[in-house]
């Protein structure tokens, strides 16, 4: 069980932030849907650390919560980097 919530605590809102980023950076216009996304971030929050209970052990939510944050942060600089979306100022 300790190895969840600390999986839950930790890892929780890392992802959080690279899911609702992820959707920020992929909306058509970044300027209308920032603010619904940063209100709707608690509760990708909050999922987040509810789905780390679902996993039979400490180490797969380590390494499925772990791993899903790698990619979504991962993805979110290829994003950036390639230029395919652009950052609105």
């Amino acid at each position: 069980m300790w190895g969840k919530s600390t999986a839950a605590f930790f890892l929780g809102l890392p992802l959080a932030v690279a899911l609702v980023g992820i959707a920020a950076l992929l909306s058509g216009d970044q300027r209308f849907y920032t603010l619904p996304a940063l209100v709707l971030f608690f509760l990708v929050w909050v999922g987040v650390m509810t789905w780390a209970f679902v996993f039979r052990s400490g180490a797969r939510a380590w390494l499925w919560l772990g791993g899903a944050t790698v990619i979504g942060y991962g993805l979110l600089y290829a994003l950036k980097a390639s230029g395919l979306v652009k950052v609105a100022a």
